[in-house]
């Protein structure tokens, strides 16, 4: 019979070595963010995350002159949130003469690309599309 090899007599033995000594720091303190935090985030609706531009993304942006008005950022977290909603994880955003990739579950803009730059107009590594 195989003998299990237990340095820890108690679930508090093992808490107290990954989560620090119990009562002196306050929950969640070793992940800095408490249940509760955690536990809203998940209840909140999809929607409710703003979208965020990797720094690949704002690279881009910036090298290519691209500016995004308030009526098109909208638009682009709007075509984020319909490819949520279709179970889109990796999408393509068509919006006006700019397409950018999205990584959705993190809503992500991964890239963006001016699409009269684009030589070959090809998109890999996407499960879906949407035009914004």
């Amino acid at each position: 019979m195989n003998k299990i090899n237990n340095q820890f007599a108690s679930i508090e033995q093992v808490t107290d070595r990954y989560f620090g000594q119990r009562g002196t720091e306050a929950p969640g303190a070793a992940s800095g963010i408490s249940f509760e935090e955690i536990l809203r985030q998940k209840q909140e609706p999809y929607g409710s995350e703003q979208l965020r531009f990797s720094k690949h993304a704002m690279g881009r942006l910036n090298d290519r002159n691209i500016n995004l008005s308030q009526e098109q950022n909208e638009r682009l977290e709007t075509g984020v949130m319909r490819a949520g909603e279709k179970g889109i994880r990796e999408s393509l955003v068509l919006l006006d003469s700019l397409a950018f990739i999205v990584n959705v579950p993190s809503k992500t803009v991964v890239t963006a690309i001016d699409q009269s730059e684009s030589d070959h107009k090809i998109f890999t590594n996407i499960d879906g599309a949407v035009i914004a």
